[in-house]
């Protein structure tokens, strides 16, 4: 990372009781990852005034305040940024004061001819978990939660700065106790763009191959039967398209490699944690970091003999490549009435849609017919499957 201050920044420490002003330039993957709200607690704390906003190259700041603080804070905010954030480099300088009040996070602005790091998308932090896993929780199962640490973020983009007004959930208007998450600085979800709730957000449609709606219910649990007999799902996700199906079910993986025209490539499995991993593989402890990682990525696992997953979905290898999923559509579709612990089991992959005897999830909501983001489906009532990734 690399920090440059101008040369009208005085060096050694400042005086104790001077007012200073900051300017300061933020550049790397600062945008979806919790970093204006990060600055507005740190300049609060340090009893800073000024303003923040994302540009079209990063995150621009304007602070004034106690010398001594300002300096504290450029310290801070290198060392103590959001996990999620990849600093790149840091501009500085010292300016006249012009006599800020209070602290803001100002609107974006656009800047024709800049360019900005987005954030990848981001796998459902522990605390959304525990909420989607709570009964009394007003997104209980809710396949769409998301906070400032985790949800979408590269899928939904349409533009940069990386604001709602420039995603796809533009066209999902918060309800009233969603903007009042969105508006509080003490809250987990203080600008997250992505934010929402079942009376506000997008929704899940369960359709047949011909596009007639299967099930006006709980969408989950009829994916979840489906799943369990033996039908291929195409879910609608974050990135694109997965087929769906039981990877413990040898004749639904051979049809599905039939009409994938995919004899041998192996297929990836969605496990729903790190136990029934090790229930079908053997982990290390380097490899359980991976599987719990906010990447979530794939990771090649060694088998263990008596799985219960079948032979086709890896043929003639001794590995599994197991993941867990990263939304909590998938999962739900995955444990249909009996969600319990997000992190689903479902044999999903990349393909067409041409199934003809198969079904799929589609998004839909109060506001908007349609909306290209997130689109998910469920899993099991109470028998473990798993899922197969292409």
């Amino acid at each position: 990372m690399k920090t440059r201050h101008s040369p009208t920044r005085r060096h050694g420490k400042a005086h104790p009781d001077s007012i200073g002003r900051t300017v300061i330039s933020v550049h790397g993957v600062v945008q979806g990852v919790g970093f204006r709200p990060f600055v507005y607690q740190l300049v609060t704390r340090h009893g800073l005034q000024g303003w923040v906003r994302n540009t079209s190259e990063g995150v621009r700041i304007d602070v004034e305040g106690n010398a001594a603080a300002l300096d504290r804070f450029l310290v801070e905010l290198q060392t103590s940024a959001p996990p999620l954030a990849r600093i790149q480099g840091i501009s500085a300088s010292r300016e006249p004061v012009v006599g800020h009040q209070g602290f803001a996070i100002l609107e974006s602005t656009a800047e024709e001819g800049k360019y900005q790091l987005v954030s990848p998308d981001i796998a459902t932090c522990p605390a959304c978990l525990e909420e989607l896993l709570s009964p009394d929780d007003r997104r209980y199962r809710y396949p769409f939660i998301n906070c400032t640490d985790c949800g979408p973020r590269f899928t939904i983009i349409e533009d940069i700065p990386y604001d709602r007004p420039r995603t796809t959930m533009a066209r999902f208007k918060m309800c009233p106790r969603c903007q009042q998450e969105y508006d509080d600085p003490l809250n987990r979800r203080f600008h997250a763009q992505p934010n929402a709730c079942p009376e506000c957000g997008p929704s899940l449609k369960l359709l047949d191959s011909g596009g007639s709606a299967v099930s006006k219910g709980d969408v989950l649990s009829a994916a979840s039967r489906l799943l369990k007999q033996g039908t291929i799902i195409a879910i609608k996700g974050l990135g694109g398209f997965l087929l769906a199906c039981d990877a413990t079910n040898e004749e639904a993986l051979q049809l599905l490699r039939q009409r994938k025209r995919r004899p041998s490539k192996p297929f990836a499995i969605m496990l729903t944690s790190l136990e029934e991993a090790r229930e079908h593989c053997e982990v290390s402890l380097a490899e359980e970091g991976l599987l719990s990682s906010h990447q979530n990525p794939i990771v090649l696992l060694k088998r263990r003999p008596d799985s219960s997953i079948a032979p086709s979905v890896a043929p003639g290898l001794d590995h599994l490549g197991v993941r867990r999923e990263q939304r909590p559509n998938v999962e739900g579709a995955r444990r249909g009435e009996r969600v319990r612990d997000p992190a689903p089991e479902r044999p999903v992959e990349r393909g067409d849609l041409g199934l003809r005897d198969g079904a799929y999830c589609e998004l839909g909501g109060p506001n908007a017919e349609r909306v290209d983001g997130d689109h998910h489906v469920v899993g099991d009532d109470g028998r473990r499957e798993h899922a197969a990734l292409a």
